[in-house]
């Protein structure tokens, strides 16, 4: 197990290893986008990470677990850490252009302050770097309706941490985003509804596919600041 100084004199060399944010594409067109993810292992996260490396970006992945994450790609870089960490995610993130969290409850049927302990050392993390662009992924049960009240009843503790968690987001002063879907499914479509405030009518599923769409669109598009949005199929 490695010290917490190891652990950080590592992550600041393989951050200073980073091209800077004025970097250029091949083509020298466009500055090329630097994206740091968090919850990379998730299925989710997984989308995302495949999705930002298809568009070109440059993806940090900062995870508990390295060896979990399989791909190899010259545009992504691994970082082991803890999304808890102040320090850690402060020193791993700088020189990135946003920062995108996928992080999902491990245990969704117990009390768990994850979500809530993760945003909050991630905003100071982002207020200390200087990072200013947060989408999150956050669920449509907090939506009024009776079928929400009774999934946030029978997932109350997940829910209650995700409550908190925006809670946290929306006191930061970022530029965020709070993306709200239904059930998440392993189908192949990456197309979407999204509608400010409130979930798309008749939405009750959508594909992870869509979600990591709808998440790195909204960065890239520069959408929903400081809004909530329902996402849906």
């Amino acid at each position: 197990m490695k010290s917490r100084i190891e652990l950080h004199q590592e992550l600041r060399q393989r951050i200073l290893n980073l091209p800077d944010k004025t970097t250029k594409d091949r083509s020298n067109r466009e500055p090329v986008m630097k994206l740091f993810v968090i919850g990379a292992t998730g299925r989710t996260g997984e989308e995302i990470v495949q999705q930002a490396l298809a568009r070109g970006y440059h993806v940090t992945a900062f995870v508990r677990s390295p060896e979990a994450v399989t791909m190899r790609h010259e545009r992504l870089g691994v970082l082991e850490g803890n999304v808890t960490d102040e320090e850690q995610l402060s020193g791993a993130m700088r020189n990135h252009d946003a920062v995108v969290s996928a992080l999902g409850p491990r245990r969704v049927f117990k009390p768990s302050s994850l979500l809530h302990d993760s945003a909050l050392a991630t905003i100071r993390a982002m207020q200390r770097s200087g990072v200013r662009r947060l989408v999150v992924l956050s669920a449509a049960a907090h939506f009024p309706g009776i079928p929400n009240r009774i999934v946030s009843f029978i997932l109350r503790n997940h829910m209650r941490d995700s409550l908190a968690m925006e809670k946290v987001v929306q006191d930061s002063g970022l530029d965020w985003t709070i993306a709200r879907p239904p059930r998440l499914t392993q189908e192949q479509y990456a197309t979407y509804r999204s509608r400010e405030g409130a979930a798309p009518r008749r939405g009750f599923s959508i594909s992870r596919k869509a979600v990591a769409a709808f998440m790195l669109d909204a960065i890239e598009q520069k959408k929903y600041f400081q809004k909530i949005a329902g996402i849906a199929k």
